[in-house]
């Protein structure tokens, strides 16, 4: 690969914004999980439309964060377990609406 093809490539990466990756938020004892995610709306309450950006959250945060990802205003792109500040990667499934367990 060429300092070419690496300059554009590094041109593609969004950068992001919110809480630094060694932010203290990442070591506070209620830090749970971690999340990247896209601002998806102009009147969003957490970011400007076309933002990625990055939040260290408690279980409460993280579960309002779902919320205002289900109203569609942010996209949840990674998450991430955050145990005493290390980071866990966890695919992100969203939930389904109707989603029922089958028990044999």
């Amino acid at each position: 690969m060429s300092i070419k093809n690496d300059l554009k490539q590094a041109q593609k990466v969004k950068p992001i914004t919110g809480h630094d990756i060694m932010a203290l938020e990442r070591f506070a004892e209620d830090t749970k999980h971690m999340i990247v995610f896209d601002v998806l709306t102009h009147d969003s309450e957490v970011g400007t439309n076309g933002e990625r950006m990055r939040a260290f959250l408690s279980d409460e945060g993280y579960e309002r964060a779902e919320g205002i990802e289900k109203r569609g205003d942010i996209q949840i792109v990674r998450r991430y377990s955050v145990r005493r500040g290390d980071l866990i990667y966890l695919p992100h499934k969203p939930k389904r609406e109707n989603e029922q367990l089958e028990i044999f």
